[in-house]
């Protein structure tokens, strides 16, 4: 294979809680598929501790190690959304965005103990998380007539293709993914059967 069509994420959020010095660090971490859910997530946050200092984040969406997104909310510069990031690059885990809510205890902690506990409540809240393998998935839409329908059926149930929706007419539709590693070899296949159409829909 050219290329690891797989990777780490986890497949429910999970929480942990560091204290120190009167500050209290609460880690959220959640699986996510786009940075569209970034901004309501954090909004509930904000809502649920209202009362709380800083909402410090990083969140990681592809397999690509410098793909991410970081955001100190207000500490010091690289002081909370950096440590939070180098946790989720050293336990290799991607597709998650971790969130580290902080209510201030009144004592200053200084630039090593800001480092340290957002990175201690990120890590706990890891560890708390249950891990996954997943594959990376293109999504394809297959339009062909009543008549292909063994064809195409025979050809997804071969190759074990997960199939999302289908709707069966006259003309009938399916959705359904193919592992990327797999994607050259079906696509071939496809092209055997005559008169469908397949239509490239997003990768996963």
């Amino acid at each position: 294979m050219l290329f690891d069509d797989s990777y780490k994420t986890i497949n429910k959020p999970s929480e942990a809680i560091f204290r120190d010095k009167g500050s209290k660090f609460i880690a959220y971490a959640y699986p996510i598929r786009s940075d569209e859910e970034i901004k309501p997530i954090i909004n509930a946050l904000r809502t649920e501790h209202a009362k709380a200092r800083h909402f410090c984040y990083a969140y990681r969406l592809t397999t690509d190690r410098s793909v991410f997104r970081v955001n100190d909310d207000g500490e010091p510069s690289g002081t909370a959304g950096r440590p939070i990031l180098n946790c989720l690059l050293s336990e290799d885990v991607t597709y998650i965005l971790v969130v580290v809510v902080r209510y201030f205890g009144g004592t200053l902690l200084g630039v090593p103990g800001l480092i340290n506990a957002y990175k201690t409540a990120t890590i706990e809240a890891l560890q708390n998380a249950e891990k996954i393998t997943k594959t990376i998935n293109d999504v394809y839409e297959v339009y062909f007539d009543y008549l292909q329908m063994n064809d195409v059926m025979k050809l997804i149930k071969d190759e074990g293709l997960e199939v999302i929706e289908q709707k069966f007419d006259i003309n009938c539709i399916i959705k359904f993914e193919i592992r990327k590693a797999q994607l050259n070899q079906v696509l071939a296949k496809f092209d055997k059967i005559e008169n469908i159409k397949l239509k490239y829909l997003e990768t996963l």
